[in-house]
């Protein structure tokens, strides 16, 4: 890593641990300004700690966020901006999967509201500040489920029939969509929009949910790889310097790869966006 991201200012989601920890870890280590987006008080303070101890980089701050709840981003993102002239890096990359059928406080199936409107809502909050950067990079995390995802615009919140790989897998699709669409709607303003999907990775993802999910992400842990190896990825895409103008791009760890059909599909993506929009109440 040898990019400096001196006078850079990076956000990055779950920030506490796992992949996000490890790339607020790599970007501060870079040399850049890096907002921790943490849920939890005491753990979020506990990773800011750990981050500036790790890196030597002081910069390092904690921004309180529930990516479940609406109001949470909106005052998550608020803080930031009152904080901050400018944001050159956003990187999305906190989830959550859930084996039961969940709501939030604002009513929204669980991992329909963090895998994929938390992405949406708390990036359109903090547009204007990445386009205030001149060139800014947003990079999102997302699966290879994505392939087996569909968009189910009658029972989007799982009202009807749930289940928790569908949901999951649905999600996850949201992410490649909405990647795919922000880049059409950035195009111009230095704002790029690429994703990844980082492969078998040993976290806490699933931990304790059962199913045939809890056993995939207990074989991910035995054999993936570490959360500091997967977290090269984001941390490549966000500081590489031939990877500026690059957007629009799925990449399947380093490599860029061709998502599934329906992730390629501009109307399906235009369409949830304009979902996303009334069920979050944020627009460009």
């Amino acid at each position: 890593m040898t990019n400096s991201m001196e006078g850079k200012t990076c956000l990055v989601t779950g920030a506490g641990a796992g992949i996000g920890n490890q790339a607020a870890l790599g970007l501060a280590k870079l040399g850049g300004t890096v907002i921790a987006l943490a849920r939890d008080p005491v753990k979020g303070k506990a990773a800011v700690e750990q981050l500036r101890a790790e890196s030597g980089n002081p910069d390092v701050h904690l921004a309180l966020c529930d990516l479940s709840s609406q109001q949470s981003i909106r005052d998550a993102a608020a803080e930031v901006k009152k904080r901050h002239a400018k944001l050159d890096v956003l990187i999305n990359q906190a989830g959550i999967y859930s084996a039961k059928r969940k709501t939030t406080v604002d009513g929204l199936e669980l991992q329909f509201a963090v895998n994929h409107l938390a992405y949406f809502h708390l990036t359109v909050l903090l547009i204007d500040l990445l386009k205030a950067a001149g060139t800014a990079r947003v990079v999102n995390g997302t699966g290879a489920v994505e392939a087996a995802g569909r968009i189910d615009f009658d029972d989007l919140q799982g009202e009807k029939k749930y289940g928790a790989f569908r949901s999951l897998a649905q999600s996850k699709l949201g992410n490649l969509l909405f990647t795919m669409e922000l880049a059409r709607r950035m195009a111009g303003t230095g704002v790029t929009s690429t994703c990844f999907h980082p492969g078998g990775v040993k976290t806490s993802f699933g931990t304790g949910e059962g199913g045939a999910m809890g056993l995939i992400m207990t074989f991910a842990r035995f054999f993936g790889s570490t959360p500091a190896e997967a977290a090269k990825i984001p941390i490549h895409l966000a500081t590489a310097p031939e990877l500026q103008k690059v957007t629009g791009q799925y990449f399947n760890a380093m490599k860029p790869a061709t998502p599934s059909k329906r992730a390629q599909d501009p109307e399906l993506a235009k369409r949830l966006w304009e979902v996303s929009e009334k069920l979050t109440g944020a627009k460009l």
